[in-house]
């Protein structure tokens, strides 16, 4: 396949084919790992306790099949394009039906491609699974540069900014002169961004797990604060608590030694899941262990596209680029942005204003920071809500 959207842009087929010798080698570095000692009876506190690790560990080296989540993957079309200089992988899913809009899906960290296979079926085909067809979007699901199947970027230099421009050529690419953008995470960066650069093919723009331009940054001034709901309290104050506590240790790291958590993580497969699966811990909603809300195959397969690609030092960077660019302001967005705010999300809707055309806003009593694997009904429901505003 090659572009017919711009000339020069090559898009190449691509399919996950990962050598059986990358299996057995994981299999044997599960089966070797030095576990460490821990204090009794400290549960969570001190980080993941060594008896769940282990569990689930001999869970992903005697019970979890590759193979079949590799075949999941594989039944989607998928491509590769070099855009500046950085190789981009993506899923493409056309839809069947003729009106659907295309949709730019992006991922975060510690999500990839493989967060949104339960939501795929429903937007691409809502006819298919009990919906309307004036609801259905084309797909095109990227792995973030430096993620997954994108593989290590070649250079430093690659913040959200720079991604969001990369998207805006590849939808170039791809022929698609009028697009919806949707996101979570790093997704909830990304998207609002190419909603600014490229206004004039963004129909609009959809977030969950949002926070940069969606909360405040700093004190609140308590006159303001004396104003808030008491969900948008509850939001600010467990912000405030993640922030200043050990629940931002993950990107304390990320943002400043990333090269040095990369030799962790890429020769200790029992590092990578505990860095990873810990995340899912704290930003589930309601889980007392990771895989509580989202299934252990789930979890697993994110942690897999890490793994076999050698790229959690390479997707760590991403923090280090946004926190070192510097940031000299941003201009207030016009393109219609629509909110889904999830029971573990911070998102709080007077910040949100500020600096987005908020159009449409839904808060949620359950759901996390994974909405796509915890809650996808939910999730699907909402795009098709916010999207049905714009087409």
């Amino acid at each position: 396949m090659t572009s017919t959207g711009r000339p020069g842009g090559q898009i190449r087929p691509f399919r996950i084919e990962i050598p059986q010798a990358d299996l057995d080698d994981l299999r044997d570095r599960l089966a070797r790992t030095r576990w460490p000692d821990e204090l009794p009876g400290d549960g969570w506190a001190r980080g993941v306790p060594v008896g769940y690790l282990r569990e689930l560990a001999a869970y992903w080296r005697d019970g979890y099949d590759w193979r079949k989540h590799e075949a999941a993957l594989n039944e989607y079309p998928q491509f590769t394009s070099t855009i500046d200089g950085t190789n981009v992988h993506f899923l493409h899913i056309r839809s069947p039906e003729p009106g659907a809009l295309p949709l730019i899906m992006t991922h975060g960290w510690p999500g990839s491609v493989a967060e949104f296979l339960r939501v795929i079926g429903p937007l691409a085909a809502p006819r298919a699974h009990g919906g309307e067809a004036a609801d259905a979007f084309h797909l095109i699901i990227p792995s973030l540069p430096g993620y997954g199947f994108s593989g290590p970027a070649p250079e430093a230099g690659w913040t959200t900014g720079r991604i969001a421009r990369a998207w805006a050529e590849l939808m170039a690419r791809l022929g698609y002169p009028r697009y919806g953008a949707q996101g979570g995470d790093w997704g909830a960066f990304v998207s609002p961004e190419l909603g600014r650069i490229d206004p004039g093919h963004v129909a609009g723009v959809h977030v969950n797990a949002a926070t940069f331009g969606f909360i405040p940054f700093g004190p609140v001034d308590p006159d303001e604060l004396a104003s808030f709901t008491d969900a948008e309290r509850d939001r600010l104050t467990r912000r405030q608590a993640t922030t200043a506590g050990p629940g931002n240790g993950y990107f304390e790291v990320q943002a400043h030694t990333p090269q040095t958590l990369a030799y962790g993580l890429t020769d200790s497969p029992a590092g990578q899941l505990a860095w990873i699966a810990e995340r899912f811990k704290d930003w589930a909603h309601a889980a007392q262990t990771p895989d509580a809300a989202v299934d252990r195959d789930q979890l697993l397969t994110n942690v897999m596209i890490y793994w076999l690609t050698r790229t959690a030092g390479p997707a760590a960077n991403l923090y280090y680029e946004n926190l070192h660019a510097g940031f000299s302001g941003q201009q207030p967005g016009t393109t219609p942005t629509g909110v889904a705010v999830f029971a573990e999300d911070y998102a709080i809707r007077r910040y949100a204003e500020r600096g987005n055309n908020i159009v449409h806003w839904t808060e949620f009593g359950t759901g996390g920071h994974f909405a796509a694997m915890e809650a996808p009904d939910l999730l699907v429901a909402d795009i098709r809500a916010f999207f049905r505003l714009i087409r």
